[in-house]
């Protein structure tokens, strides 16, 4: 077995990975203004999706095939859905957070019912981060991942978009 030695993946290697987790960073940086953007790290030819430490928790992604069906939404998927897992367990916070519920939010198609089961193969649309809503219920898509700095309240809007075009606090945006 090698050591373990993982390396940052290599600049256009993975290109829909690439793209996908560009995506998944402005709602990151949105979100999390402090943290540094997250990566792409490479283990025995698998791809994780890491903190800026380079430490990682999720199973191994593989770069879609080019002729996948729908090649960048999948990787937008694998992607959002590492990357929240790595946040979760390495930065121990819920994320993203709705926030008018507080509550963390989930994956999903775009304009799914609260009953929906998961992912099958009529299921279409944008992939949303999903609230569940509060004790009261009062589920919603939040917003389409990558647009998360939209859906945030006035204050934190703003401050997100004074980052975004760099006259504000906050970090430099990096793959």
């Amino acid at each position: 077995m090698e050591p373990f030695d993982p390396q940052r993946a290599e600049p256009g290697r993975y290109p829909r990975l690439e793209a996908a987790l560009a995506t998944v960073n402005r709602d990151f940086a949105a979100t999390l203004p402090d943290q540094p953007p997250l990566r792409l790290m490479v283990w025995e030819e698998q791809v994780y999706v890491a903190v800026s430490d380079g430490s990682w928790h999720h199973n191994g992604l593989q770069e879609p095939d080019d002729d996948a069906p729908d090649a960048l939404a999948l990787a937008l998927d694998l992607v959002a859905d590492a990357a929240q897992e790595t946040v979760t367990e390495r930065l121990w916070q819920a994320w993203p957070v709705c926030p008018f519920h507080k509550i963390g939010t989930h994956l999903r198609p775009e304009g799914t019912a609260v009953d929906w089961e998961g992912w099958n193969d009529g299921d279409s649309g944008r992939l949303v981060w999903w609230c569940r809503g509060g004790t009261a219920g009062g589920c919603h898509d939040l917003a389409p991942v990558g647009e998360l700095g939209g859906a945030l309240p006035g204050k934190e809007r703003r401050a997100s978009r004074r980052r975004e075009r760099g006259g504000g606090r906050g970090r430099a945006g990096e793959m």
